[in-house]
């Protein structure tokens, strides 16, 4: 029998949770709040593991992966919740309160943090209202995952094997209740470093080779030709690309001899997005080719790309899709809302769990104006996101009303 949650001490969680300072690499408070929660409400300490994804994450970290395995008082299938730990670095400083039907902030200078603070108290709270039932109920895992602001890495160093038997996997991020994501967009993101050649910008410019005017004719050569923002051509496919960070020059009497900028490519389309990382390499390689000194020298270029995640979809009988939206429809139906599904134009952790053989949809939480000082988190919302999340492990077939 499908119980009611205690709405006050789910949004309590919430507000426990949301002011901790825990941006990319520095969780570890935060999952010190969410351990010492689980415990207290029931959760075995035996249960409770942290992986080493930190490790291999490029910047280390105060703390890999927290996973939690409940072994369950049944057998059935194994269901995976997840959600991420870190936010970004504009919610430090994060003050909540509840504003009616809304949690906001006090801190005029900081985000909420309910990206992705109400994922973790929705899962948390979905497995100890689970445990405190006294109902039977078969396995699942929590995974409280880090880093995943700046490049997913902790759901892409998961330990897999620690992680244990999947059989489907909700992943609670971003958004509205009522849309569950399906799939999204893979990413590749590329450092450029421009080498030009210095000399007297006053005395002998001539002699000079500016690795500002090489990256520029390449951006001009990009954005003329469609290679820039929202890309599309009928014969080749559809995606995007931002040069997002430019660095360089130290005098305005230095002809600039080094640039450096960090650029990103995305598309659903694995050879599209190759495209358009090897045509951004070519802009730069002929710009630099083609601006020389009055020698006749000219600039290079070093190009590293990495891609940060590949894309997927989730086909509409993938158990979690019809699991995910049988349960979002129970939740929601007094609202006279229904479920839909969307394909993301953004990375998430569902991307890396794909990677590991895991076909994860994501869910929202009420989440609004994420990483702003706007952001505020619908409570009503909230509370079906932590429905549905029990929902979801309490009922193997997740259609239960």
């Amino acid at each position: 029998m499908i119980r009611s949650i205690d709405t006050d001490l789910a949004v309590h969680r919430f507000l426990e949770l949301t002011p901790i300072q825990g941006p990319s690499g520095r969780e570890q408070e935060v999952m010190k709040k969410i351990v010492s929660i689980l415990v207290a409400a029931g959760v075995p300490e035996g249960c409770l593991t942290f992986d080493d994804a930190n490790t291999r994450c490029p910047g280390g970290g105060e703390t890999g992966n927290l996973i939690v395995r409940i072994p369950g008082t049944m057998e059935g299938s194994t269901t995976l919740l997840s959600a991420h730990t870190d936010t970004v670095p504009i919610c430090v400083g994060s003050d909540p309160f509840v504003d009616g039907d809304w949690v906001r902030n006090r801190n005029p200078a900081s985000g909420l943090g309910a990206d992705d603070r109400s994922g973790c108290a929705a899962i948390a709270t979905a497995a100890i209202e689970l445990i405190q039932s006294g109902n039977a109920y078969a396995p699942f895992t929590l995974l409280f995952c880090i880093q995943e602001e700046i490049g997913l890495f902790g759901a892409r160093h998961l330990n897999r094997e620690t992680l244990g038997k999947v059989d489907r996997a909700f992943n609670f991020d971003g958004g509205p209740v009522d849309k569950l994501t399906i799939g999204a967009i893979g990413g590749e993101r590329m450092t450029i470093t421009v080498y030009g050649i210095a000399s007297h910008a006053g005395v002998s410019p001539q002699s000079g080779a500016s690795a500002i005017v090489m990256a520029a004719r390449a951006i001009e050569s990009l954005h003329t030709r469609g290679w820039l923002g929202a890309i599309g051509f009928d014969e080749i496919g559809t995606g995007t690309a931002n040069i997002g960070v430019i660095n360089g020059g130290d005098a305005t009497n230095v002809i600039t001899p080094l640039v450096t900028l960090r650029a990103e490519a995305r598309s659903h389309d694995e050879v599209m997005r190759k495209r358009i990382v090897a045509e951004i390499k070519n802009a730069f390689e002929q710009a630099a080719a083609a601006t020389t000194n009055e020698a006749g020298k000219s600039g290079r270029i070093d190009f590293v790309s990495r891609v940060e995640y590949e894309a997927f979809a989730l086909a509409e009988d993938d158990d979690s899709v019809l699991g995910g939206e049988a349960v979002v429809n129970a939740v929601i139906r007094a609202s006279g809302r229904t479920a839909y599904k969307k394909i993301s134009n953004g990375g998430l952790d569902a991307n890396w769990l794909y990677r590991h053989g895991i076909g994860a949809v994501t869910l929202g939480c009420g989440q609004h104006h994420i990483h702003t000082i706007d952001e505020c988190l619908s409570i009503p919302d909230y509370l079906d996101a932590c429905r549905v999340a029990y929902r979801l492990i309490a009922c193997d077939d997740g259609a239960t009303g």
